[in-house]
């Protein structure tokens, strides 16, 4: 008498595991290219220092545009609430903000965006230019 044998299980390939793998793939890879996402500078001819450093992925992103005017994250302030806002921001000293001018922007506006963020207690200060259109 011949052995009876058990009916064998085709091998099933399960999709939602697959698609929890892929998901968690696309959200590492976005929050890896956002951070990626670099602002773009001027080439110059710079003082040599034996403190130079690459700039950081600033805290805050202070814009100057044409006018004067100041936007930070998308929303127009003036020098006294950018000052009030970053006072606020916690350890004041662990802020880092980076200043990006547009090209016509007079340097006495730099220098009053400069001093306001000094005055709040921010001393990691980078300067950097918007990308041309």
């Amino acid at each position: 008498m011949l052995p009876h044998r058990a009916p064998r299980k085709k091998g099933r390939v399960e999709i939602i595991p697959m698609i929890d793998v892929m998901l968690f793939l696309l959200v590492f890879f976005i929050m890896i290219t956002l951070q990626m996402i670099t602002d773009k500078g001027l080439k110059l001819n710079l003082p040599t220092s034996s403190q130079a450093k690459m700039l950081p992925h600033p805290h805050y992103l202070v814009n100057i545009l044409t006018d004067g005017s100041v936007v930070v994250k998308g929303k127009p302030m003036d020098l006294a609430a950018l000052q009030q806002m970053l006072a606020g921001d916690g350890d004041v000293s662990k802020t880092d903000v980076t200043i990006a001018a547009a090209q016509k922007v007079p340097f006495q506006d730099f220098v009053h965006v400069m001093d306001s963020c000094q005055k709040a207690g921010v001393t990691n200060i980078g300067i950097a230019t918007k990308a041309s259109a």
